[in-house]
């Protein structure tokens, strides 16, 4: 039986849409490079929908799912982008119609054997299942400090037990088709302290910390990264971001 789902950004959406980071471009054509056809992709668990519109440029049709209606409302429109809520284990696209499905850090909230049996169903022969994930963002090492503090002690009890999948890079989860070599590659902004103030209010610990003691545990965080930050308006900030690829049997 598929887990009753939980909307862990409801309160954040608008947030959400905001300030989460962009993926790179090389991603998505890396991805169009692997797949023969171009005419279908399925972005599952796709929020306010960043991979959804970047996939746009590469496909005829993106078909974007998502089980939360608050992050679909959120969602940028684009030209053959269609947003559906529905969950990622039973979605209405045909058979064999589908020549890729992404899932950009969203596979750990997943039912996986229920959605790669979905997966299976719909992909054509010879099609893809991308998933990615990104880890804790690095800026310089005074502001790192902080993060590493706010992500690991004071917010450790508050992250969903899910997010140890997130922490791994996916590892030890089996896809239902072998991996395929995938490209190291990394996101990267150029972000102002206000930008990332705004990034760490989507956390879903930090949403989970409020909800359950009523408080904020990011005021205190932002004086101590004020005083890191220094005179400097904006810094380069990264993420890692791990890709996995298994592609279906002809």
């Amino acid at each position: 039986m598929t887990p009753a789902f939980s909307d862990h950004f409801a309160l954040v959406s608008a947030s959400y849409a905001s300030f989460r980071p962009h993926y790179p471009a090389s991603l998505f054509e890396w991805l169009a490079s692997r797949t023969v056809r171009h005419e279908r992709a399925w972005d599952c668990g796709t929020g306010s929908g960043q991979a959804a519109v970047a996939l746009a440029h590469h496909f005829h049709e993106v078909i974007a799912t998502d089980a939360s209606v608050a992050q679909l409302a959120q969602a940028v429109a684009a030209p053959g982008v269609s947003y559906v809520a529905t969950s990622a284990e039973r979605c209405a696209l045909a058979a064999r119609s589908t020549e890729l499905v992404t899932v950009a850090q969203a596979l750990h909230w997943f039912d996986r054997p229920a959605f790669f049996a979905e997966v299976d169903r719909v992909l054509r022969p010879g099609g893809a299942l991308a998933i990615w994930s990104y880890g804790l963002l690095a800026i310089d090492p005074a502001v790192d400090a902080i993060l590493d503090e706010l992500y690991r002690e004071r917010l450790g009890p508050y992250w969903p037990s899910e997010r140890v999948l997130v922490d791994s890079g996916y590892a030890g989860i089996e896809l239902p088709y072998p991996d395929d070599d995938t490209p190291t590659l990394s996101m990267n902004a150029t972000w102002t302290l206000a930008q990332l103030g705004g990034y760490l209010s989507t956390w879903s610990a930090v949403v989970r910390f409020r909800t359950a003691l009523g408080a904020d545990p990011l005021p205190d965080v932002m004086r101590d990264l004020t005083a890191a930050w220094g005179a400097t308006e904006t810094k380069s900030v990264r993420w890692p971001l791990v890709v996995r690829l298994g592609r279906k049997p002809l």
